[in-house]
C-alpha cells in the first residue's frame, strides 16, 4: 500500500531568484495516458507492453490498485511496464480498500469500471482526495444502475456494491470533465445497450483515443461520444508522451526569464490539451512546434520555448478546458506580463488538489502581486515579483509553479509542503537545476 502523504515530513523548496533555462530536457511521461494504460492494458485480453510510464505517485497508485485486484504487472523499471490483462471480466476482489493516495483520475475512473464489477469494492485517498467531489460520477453511475455509497458531502471513501447489471443511457454533462466522460465510457464497457456522453466543450480526448488503439469502436459525433457495451480490449503497446501538464512549469519559466531558450523533447501536444500554448502564445510566448509525429495514435513534437515580453489578455473561454491543470503555472506567467490578465469560467478549479484559485492568490500576494480571486476564475496585475514564503497546501502544481516564479523575483522564494510534487513529477528538483534553476529541497 503507498504510504499516506499526511505522515510524511513537510518538504520545502528554496529557491534563488534570478536564472536562466537553457538546453534540452525531457520531462515525465503523460499522467492522463499512464493511468489509463494501466487500466485498458489491465482489462485487455492479452500482454500489453508499456514505455514512458510516469512512475510518480499518482499512477503508481493505479498500477498497485490494479495489482489487489489480481493482475499480473511487471515494473516499472525505467518506465517500462508489462501487463498479462485479465479481461474485462477478469479482475478479482481485493482483499483490502483499494488506497488511490492524491489521484482523482484514478478513483472517478476506477469508479466506473468497478460499478461493472461482481464483486464489492472500496476506494480510499488522501485528506486532499478525500475532500474531492465525487457526486459529479456517483450521480450519472446511479442512472446507470450502479449502486455506490459515499460520505454525505458526496465524498470519499466510496463502497462500490457488485453485481449490478448496468443500462446504457445518454448522458449531458452539466460541466466539461474529461474525468467524468471517461468514467461513464469505461462503465458503459459492461452496460447493455449504448453509452453516450455529450460534452458541453472539449476536454482531453485520451480515453477515446486508447479504446480505439485496443480495438474497441468508438463513434465521435461532434461533442457526442458512444460505445456499445459488450466488447473486448484486444493488448498492445503503448509509449507513452511526456507530459504537457509537466512541460508547462517549463514553458512558463523559459518565457519569463530573459535570455532562456529551451527545447522539451517528445511531448504530448493533443489539441485536447494544447491550451496552455494557445494561452502563452496569445501573451505573446516565442513557441515553436519542430518535428511533429504521432506515437501510438497521440501527436507528440519537440517545443522550443525562448523568452520574450509577455503581456496581459482576458483568456478565451473556450480555452479554459483545454488547459485546466497549466493555470497554476500560467497565472505566474500573468503575474509577469504587462497589464492585467482575467481568467473567467474556470471554478472547477476551485476543487482540484487544492481550491487553486485562492492557494495562487494567496502565494501571489505573498510575492507581491495584485491578484483578486473571483468564483469562476481570477484578475492578476503583471508587476515585480519579491521574495516570500509560500504555502502550497500539498499541491504539487502549485509547488512547482511558485519555484518557476523565482526565476523573475527580487528575492529567495521558499515553499512548504511540497511532498506531493512526486506525484506527477519525480526528479523535478534535478532536472530544473539541470536546465538553469537553483532549487534546494529541505
Amino acid at each position: 500500500m503507498m504510504s499516506d502523504p499526511t505522515t510524511e515530513k513537510n518538504i520545502v523548496f528554496s529557491v534563488v531568484p534570478g536564472g536562466v533555462l537553457q538546453g534540452t530536457l525531457r520531462v515525465p511521461g503523460d499522467k492522463s495516458i499512464s493511468h489509463r494504460s494501466i487500466m485498458l492494458g489491465s482489462l485487455a485480453n492479452g500482454v500489453t507492453r508499456i514505455q514512458g510510464f510516469l512512475e510518480g505517485e499518482d499512477s503508481l497508485a493505479t498500477l498497485k490498485a490494479f495489482r489487489a485486484m489480481g493482475v499480473n504487472i511487471k515494473g516499472p523499471e525505467q518506465g517500462t511496464v508489462v501487463i498479462d490483462g485479465v479481461g474485462l471480466h477478469g479482475l478479482q476482489p481485493s482483499a483490502a480498500p483499494l488506497y488511490l493516495g492524491n489521484s482523482g483520475t484514478s478513483m472517478r475512473l476506477m469508479s466506473g469500471i468497478l460499478s461493472g464489477q461482481a464483486f464489492d469494492s472500496v476506494l480510499t485517498g488522501d485528506p486532499s482526495l478525500s475532500s474531492r467531489p465525487m457526486k459529479r460520477v456517483i450521480t450519472p453511475l446511479e442512472q446507470m444502475g450502479a449502486m455506490i455509497e459515499s460520505t454525505d458531502r458526496g465524498t470519499a471513501p466510496l463502497h462500490i456494491r457488485g453485481g449490478r447489471r448496468l443500462q446504457g443511457m445518454d448522458y449531458t454533462m452539466p460541466m466539461a470533465s474529461a474525468q467524468v466522460k471517461s468514467c461513464l465510457l469505461l462503465a458503459g464497457l459492461y452496460a447493455e445497450g449504448q453509452t453516450c456522453v455529450t460534452e458541453p466543450a472539449p476536454t482531453r480526448d485520451h480515453t477515446e483515443r486508447m479504446l480505439r488503439g485496443f480495438g474497441y469502436a468508438v463513434v465521435t459525433r461532434g461533442n457526442r461520444i458512444c460505445v456499445q457495451g459488450g466488447g473486448s480490449l484486444q493488448a498492445t503497446n503503448i509509449d507513452v508522451p511526456a507530459d504537457i501538464s509537466s512541460a508547462a512549469f517549463f514553458l512558463v519559466g523559459a518565457s519569463i526569464a530573459e535570455g532562456s531558450d529551451l527545447v522539451l523533447e517528445h511531448v504530448g501536444i493533443n489539441p485536447t490539451r494544447t491550451g496552455v500554448i494557445d494561452i502563452l502564445k496569445l501573451m505573446g510566448a516565442d513557441i515553436e512546434i519542430m518535428h511533429h509525429r504521432e506515437v501510438g495514435g497521440e501527436p507528440v513534437a519537440d517545443i522550443r520555448v525562448r523568452s520574450s515580453r509577455l503581456h496581459g489578455i482576458r483568456i478565451p473561454e473556450e480555452l479554459v478546458p483545454l488547459a485546466i491543470d497549466e493555470f497554476p503555472a500560467l497565472f505566474i506567467a500573468a503575474a509577469c506580463a504587462e497589464g492585467e490578465t482575467v481568467l473567467t469560467g474556470a471554478e472547477e478549479l476551485r476543487v482540484k488538489e487544492s481550491d487553486r484559485i485562492q492557494v495562487m492568490a494567496d502565494g501571489l500576494i505573498a510575492l507581491g502581486i495584485q491578484a483578486q480571486p473571483t468564483p469562476d476564475g481570477i484578475i492578476i496585475q503583471g508587476g515585480s515579483l519579491t521574495g516570500g514564503v509560500i504555502q502550497s497546501h500539498g499541491d504539487h502544481r502549485i509547488s512547482m509553479s511558485f519555484a518557476m516564479a523565482a526565476l523573475r523575483s527580487s528575492g529567495p522564494v521558499e515553499i512548504h509542503d511540497c511532498a506531493n510534487v512526486n506525484t506527477s513529477f519525480p526528479r523535478f528538483v534535478a532536472l530544473a537545476n539541470g536546465v538553469g534553476l537553483s532549487l534546494t529541497e529541505s
